[in-house]
């Protein structure tokens, strides 16, 4: 990848975005991305599920801390996989202050992701996470650098603090980050910290910076990162509300149209002229899975776009095949239908949800599901009255929830996210009565283009199809590398 990529697959949901769909863009010339989001809980069902074709296997055999690996290893790692039905195994919630173990499983499933998304062709790899996920930021960024990620991409917050943080370790440094902690006084201890130097097994490897590449959704945040951000900020990704997965909510009044949909208004146009004299690189995203869009972002002065919906169905990505069939078929028919539900994600961002029968888009679904939290990814932290830091989640039982500060209308509505996207890339947890947990599958709006991607006759298509019709009559050829034996290190 020897310029800027003109697509960058986007880094969807929970392992949707996985490394065999990066490893595919980015052995085209383009920016595949993984998905960071809970990398930990998918490597650690991924292990349960007996490592079908060894392929974590590889990626710990590279890990540059084998004793490490070697302790995750064995416990997580069920020969043949479990039982049919059995439940998956669980682990600790993340907190401020994390065991060891937690940290080490955050730094091994980061560094195997991006080293298989890497292995085989010479070409950059990103990752991406959420800002509001915050706990496991610090072991995950450091495990995605040990493996050499080109790419760090981080939006749904502000997150001015990412690039100190990869400064920090690329020299082998420390890096801190501040816990966002509801009603903590001023002078409150809510910084995180990771220590390199605390879990090598040796000295430290000598690592690369990688670009750090903002998203946001307006003019005003986008010129806030670049002049207020704790290092340098790489570019930037501009993402429209048309955009899957969460987005940001609409700017002033908080309407909602008669769907119950945010009403987005002028407000939240970007301005591309005011983009430009930034000078920086930067990406539109939202609606931009087209020739036409792709042409049109860079008659505009952009870099390239970002594209999620079309790759999200391709054959490459995590996406259960049931899920990916169902949806491509009503895509090709013009059928398919998303809802952008402002009370679903427990973050209280919109959150666009694809309405599947069966999925947890269903009334019916949504009002049989028990309410628990036991992965808590998207908890808040909080202040308490005794001067310590808790958490709570609005999707958990209400009587938690009130018991813990929140507000009962906080709660109504609200979705299990962090279950049900764990259940769309096939990995959903069984209860105790032995129901398993019911997926929730996010697209963008533009989801019924999906279908142009279909060759005659066929009704799937891979990341190839993707890069080639996007690429056609913008570059000649999509630059593509062939096959090398590559030992990814740091």
């Amino acid at each position: 990848m020897l310029q800027m990529p003109k697509i960058i697959q986007g880094g969807m949901g929970v392992g949707v975005s996985n490394w065999r769909l990066a490893q595919a863009v980015s052995r085209l010339g383009q920016l595949g991305v993984v998905s960071g989001t809970a990398l930990d809980q998918v490597m650690v069902r991924r292990l349960a599920d007996g490592d079908e074709g060894g392929y974590m296997r590889r990626g710990f055999d590279a890990f540059p801390f084998p004793e490490m690996a070697k302790r995750i290893w064995s416990e997580y790692f069920q020969a043949g996989g479990k039982p049919s039905g059995a439940p998956y195994p669980t682990t600790p919630m993340h907190q401020r202050r994390d065991s060891r173990k937690l940290i080490e499983l955050l730094m091994v499933s980061n560094f195997v992701e991006v080293f298989l998304a890497r292995e085989g062709h010479l070409n950059k790899v990103g990752v991406n996470f959420l800002e509001k996920v915050q706990l496991p930021h610090l072991a995950s960024i450091y495990g995605a650098m040990l493996a050499g990620v080109g790419y760090v991409l981080m939006g749904a917050g502000i997150p001015l603090h990412i690039p100190g943080v990869l400064d920090n370790f690329a020299t082998g440094k420390a890096a801190e980050y501040k816990l966002a902690v509801t009603g903590a006084p001023a002078d409150a201890d809510t910084l995180m910290r990771f220590d390199p130097q605390e879990y090598a097994e040796g000295p430290l490897p000598q690592l690369e910076r990688p670009k750090f590449l903002a998203i946001v959704s307006s003019n005003t945040l986008a010129s806030t990162m670049l002049r207020r951000a704790s290092g340098r900020v790489d570019g930037l990704i501009i993402e429209s509300p048309t955009a899957g997965g969460h987005n940001a909510p609409p700017r002033g009044k908080n309407a909602l149209d008669p769907t119950g949909q945010p009403v987005y208004g002028e407000r939240d146009r970007v301005d591309v002229a005011e983009l430009r004299r930034l000078n920086v690189p930067f990406w539109l995203a939202g609606g931009y899975g087209s020739t036409e869009k792709l042409r049109e972002a860079l008659a505009e002065g952009a870099a390239g776009v970002q594209v999620g919906t079309a790759f999200a169905f391709s054959e490459e990505s995590g996406l259960r095949h049931d899920l990916k069939k169902m949806l491509v078929s009503q895509a090709s028919q013009g059928t398919a239908r998303v809802f952008t539900d402002p009370v679903a994600s427990p973050t209280g961002f919109p959150f666009k949800v694809a309405q599947l029968a069966g999925t947890y888009s269903d009334a019916g679904v949504a009002a049989t599901r028990t309410r628990l939290c036991d992965l808590g990814y998207l908890r808040e932290a909080y202040w308490t009255d005794d001067g310590k830091i808790a958490y709570r989640c609005p999707a958990e039982p209400a009587s938690s929830y009130l018991t813990k500060g929140g507000a009962i209308e906080e709660t109504i509505g609200r979705k299990c996210l962090c279950n049900a996207l764990l259940a769309n890339i096939g990995y959903p947890q069984t209860r105790a009565d032995g129901v398993a947990e019911p997926p929730l599958v996010t697209v963008g709006d533009d989801v019924n283009r999906v279908a142009a991607f279909l060759a005659p006759g066929r009704d799937s298509y891979a990341a190839a199809d993707v890069v080639n019709s996007l690429l056609r009559g913008v570059a000649e050829e999509p630059i593509s590398q062939p096959d090398v034996s590559l030992s990814v290190s740091s």
